[in-house]
């Protein structure tokens, strides 16, 4: 799993996971680390802290769509929204590559693949 602690903060990205989606300062992911990231934040738990393996990202709120560097696509529950689809979209347009980590039999709406 790759940290992300030497580019934590000078990349800005888009982690998708079935219906939900976080805006992130940080490189991109590997796989297992993508995977480690949806887990992380979508499940909220109070006084939880991060564990040191994702250290190196941390959402973002005020970020620009234009500043977007990269996108990852993790399995989750739910459809993505038609916003998350347009800005992926955008993305693409601007040649941005967006890494796919659904496993082919994840597309489902309903499936958790996690």
């Amino acid at each position: 799993m790759s940290s992300g602690l030497d580019t934590v903060g000078k990349l800005v990205g888009i982690l998708v996971s079935g219906d939900n989606h976080f805006i992130v300062r940080g490189p991109l992911p590997d796989r297992e680390s993508a995977l480690a990231l949806a887990r992380h934040w979508s499940v909220i738990q109070i006084g939880r802290t991060t564990p040191p393996g994702l250290a190196g990202w941390r959402i973002s709120t005020k970020e620009f769509r234009e500043d977007l560097q990269w996108a990852a696509i993790a399995p989750g529950t739910g459809e993505t929204s038609t916003a998350v689809a347009q800005l992926l979209g955008e993305m693409a347009a601007r040649g941005i590559g967006i890494q796919d980590f659904r496993p082919p039999l994840c597309e489902s709406s309903v499936e958790r693949c996690w």
